[in-house]
């Protein structure tokens, strides 16, 4: 029996590096598809695994427990989730103002994943190069926002360069989880950080103005200065999973900061009298995109495939 780091999987096969640095190509046992585990894959990189060597291939028998994960709705109806990624220290949400649009929604979807499982996020705004005047406006406006609230916001040019030694330290001797939708610069960025991978990178389509897949299964990369990236294939909806709808506010936390000043202990912040979260909106000290955020995910169908 050996124990290793699950650093790549296909969905079908998985690549595990053990402490002596030898990398096993493993599949997965088949009970682990009939324990009650709603995914469309219940191991993930990231996770540490205990493998039995064999002739044949190697075969994973145990998943040790997680300390945290970062997981989404499935769009796949057959299954209800999908892990992007296990035993995360830090991750970046890698977000465009345009070149393609990232969306607040999309943001703070994943942000309050995130929250909720205890993982650390960091905004990092890529392409700044291409940014005209009313981009670098709404950059300005969406960075206000989000590090009002706490988040720290990069602006970087991984085409050109640009600040990229700023999140190389941010980097440096965690297991780092980049995501974002596709055509984002995740690819280029990852090339820049760590030089000889020669990751696929893909253009933007100029008439969708979205990205192409170029990366189809999740990886895990060691960072020569200390640390492991991993890079995932561009997400285009993130819907939520598994969240009570009581405990939503907990997610956003300049929500739940002020919450503590609503009337009732039980607020919603959508029709109750004296409600702080609503009185804070109204005179701006809460975002109206948060707030929307907020509520789209409460109000939010469980049945409900995913959203943008």
């Amino acid at each position: 029996m050996k124990e290793g780091l699950v650093i790549k999987s296909t969905g079908s096969w998985y690549t595990v590096k053990t402490s002596d640095g030898t990398i096993h190509d493993c599949r997965i046992k088949g009970r682990f598809r009939m324990e009650g585990i709603r995914t469309t894959n219940p191991i993930s990189v990231g996770d540490i695994v205990e493998f039995n060597e064999d002739k044949d291939a190697n075969v994973i028998v145990k998943i040790k427990d997680r300390k945290n994960y970062i997981i989404r709705k499935s769009t796949n109806l057959s299954k209800s989730s999908q892990i992007i990624a296990a035993n995360i220290d830090h991750a970046f949400l890698i977000v465009t103002v345009n070149y393609p649009l990232t969306t607040t929604t999309f943001i703070d979807r994943f942000l309050a994943a995130a929250e909720a499982y205890n993982i650390p996020v960091n905004l990092v705004f890529n392409k700044v190069d291409r940014y005209r005047p009313n981009d670098m406006e709404r950059l300005a406006e969406l960075k206000g926002i989000y590090e009002s609230i706490g988040y720290k916001c990069y602006e970087i040019s991984a085409k050109e360069g640009t600040h990229l030694e700023i999140i190389r330290e941010a980097l440096k001797g965690k297991i780092n989880l980049l995501s974002g939708h596709s055509g984002v610069g995740k690819s280029t960025l990852i090339n820049h950080i760590q030089p000889g991978l020669e990751l696929k990178t893909g253009e933007i389509s100029e008439s969708h103005s979205s990205g192409k897949h170029t990366t189809t299964f999740s990886e895990m990369f060691e960072l020569d200065f200390g640390g492991y990236i991993i890079d995932t294939p561009g997400i285009r909806g993130f819907g939520t999973f598994n969240m009570e709808k009581e405990e939503m506010s907990h997610f956003f936390l300049e929500i739940f900061k002020i919450s503590n000043s609503c009337q009732f202990n039980n607020c919603t912040h959508m029709h109750e009298p004296k409600c702080a979260v609503k009185e804070a909106v109204e005179i701006g000290k809460i975002s109206m995109t948060r707030y929307e955020s907020y509520l789209g995910m409460i109000m939010e169908d469980e049945d409900s495939k995913y959203r943008i």
